[in-house]
């Protein structure tokens, strides 16, 4: 099976660090003097595998996105440690944009578990929520530090039962709600706990839970989507390329393969693709998700920043009764390019997101300015009602609709990762401000 990218997710202080240190451990992918080292007062402090940074360290917080490898007899695995301050949400929806599953963390002993109709911590709420916009394929709950609190079957049935409320109001896609306890390593690895039944829980543990997620299909099916990411002139006259440029990226969607029909975006000029080569430049069809260069047939103005998409096709044109001439009906392109765009941001800046605001704007590798003409609404994630408003504060999420100066062949987040997503970028101070999701 292919390697899994999954994230750890949750509010803070939930344990997501210490349930990377355990998969580590009980994965024997932790060296002996590696484990050493992370040893305080006779303990090993399974989070500082994950915290790197001093700050971290100091003050017993994430950061940064760590990510770690490791592997079983059946996957190999790639994780994304999250943080879970609202402060550095752009952190994890970045670690989020490219997972193929999120583990979201829920800490027991910060909940009412007692009552049947607990309430959800806001992060737990905001971090899943996050997740099924940013088209996560699998999500799956880890109910965790059961071992700390008087009634771990008690406590496993309501907060189990407020996530389930909670993910179908929401239309969160769970693969599985699991109780564990990263500290004393049950149910993680092993189930690891004398009582076989414990928590009322008779299924797989998590990792075992993990080693069954699918990956994220890629769009091979499409047509053909690649961005420019780098020109390449080689000044020799070799026969494989023939002395012409060749383009470099990763493919977006659809596969590329000699004799594929394209146009440049956004200057309209079409060409065939004459070969395709892997990353070792032999010759190759190129599915997307994987990286190629492009040589077209011909001499076409291509730079950094352009697409290369598929050619328009002529649109169908029904059958008709009356013998009556038609013109000819104009080609039309797959990805049509756009000014206007409807989104969904999730805010990451500082500064509230208000209309008339100008930013840049980054589709694929194409920078273009981008206005924002309206606040729609903005969405209560305690309710997940819509509500009326002129601003997105940080951390929100929201409605908004965007014009941007130049056209870019855009789609809905829905049928395309890349396509469907930009991201803004302050003009003055170049911070990352937001993730836009095409509607």
């Amino acid at each position: 099976m292919d390697a899994l990218k999954f994230i750890t997710c949750g509010s803070v202080d939930d344990g997501k660090s210490t349930l990377i240190g355990r998969l580590l451990v009980d994965s024997k992918a932790v060296l002996q003097d590696h484990l050493a080292g992370v040893t305080r007062g006779g303990e090993t402090d399974l989070a500082l595998l994950t915290d790197g940074l001093s700050a971290e360290r100091e003050q017993g917080i994430t950061i940064d996105v760590a990510y770690r490898y490791f592997s079983t007899e059946d996957r190999k695995f790639i994780i994304g440690d999250a943080p879970g301050h609202e402060q550095y949400t752009r952190n994890m929806v970045t670690a989020a944009s490219s997972a193929d599953a999120a583990v979201v963390l829920v800490d027991a002993t910060k909940l009412d578990w007692a009552n049947p109709a607990l309430q959800l911590l806001p992060q737990t709420r905001r971090h899943s929520l996050l997740c099924r916009l940013l088209r996560v394929p699998s999500i799956v709950f880890a109910v965790n530090k059961l071992d700390a609190v008087a009634d771990a079957a008690v406590a496993f049935k309501h907060i189990g039962d407020a996530l389930r409320t909670y993910a179908t109001e929401a239309g969160i896609p769970v693969q599985a709600i699991v109780p564990i306890s990263a500290l004393k390593g049950w149910n993680v690895v092993d189930f690891g706990h004398e009582n076989p039944g414990w928590c009322n829980y008779q299924g797989p543990t998590l990792l075992e839970i993990l080693e069954q997620l699918p990956t994220t299909p890629q769009d091979t099916a499409a047509p053909v989507a690649f961005p420019v990411q780098w020109v390449e002139k080689l000044h020799d006259s070799n026969v494989t390329h023939q002395g012409r440029r060749i383009f470099w990226g990763r493919v977006s969607a659809g596969t590329v393969q000699p004799g594929t029909e394209v146009q440049v975006f956004p200057s309209g000029q079409k060409a065939v693709v004459a070969q395709v080569l892997d990353h070792t430049r032999g010759p190759k069809t190129i599915e997307a998700g994987r990286s190629a260069g492009i040589v077209l047939d011909r001499e076409v103005d291509v730079s950094r920043g352009d697409w290369i998409l598929a050619a328009p096709v002529a649109a169908e044109v029904a059958p008709c009764a009356d013998d009556f001439d038609f013109d000819t009906p104009a080609a039309v392109s797959p990805y049509p390019g756009t000014k206007e765009l409807s989104t969904t941001i999730a805010w990451m800046d500082d500064e509230p997101l208000v209309a008339g605001r100008v930013y840049w704007a980054l589709h694929g590798h194409r920078w273009v300015k981008a206005k924002v003409r309206r606040v729609v609404h903005k969405l209560d994630i305690h309710t997940l009602a819509e509500q009326d408003s002129d601003h997105l504060d940080p951390n929100a999420i929201g409605h908004v609709d965007l014009l941007l100066q130049e056209p870019v062949p855009a789609v809905p987040f829905e049928r395309s990762r890349a396509l469907g997503a930009l991201i803004l970028v302050d003009t003055a101070s170049h911070k990352t401000s937001g993730a836009v999701l095409v509607n």
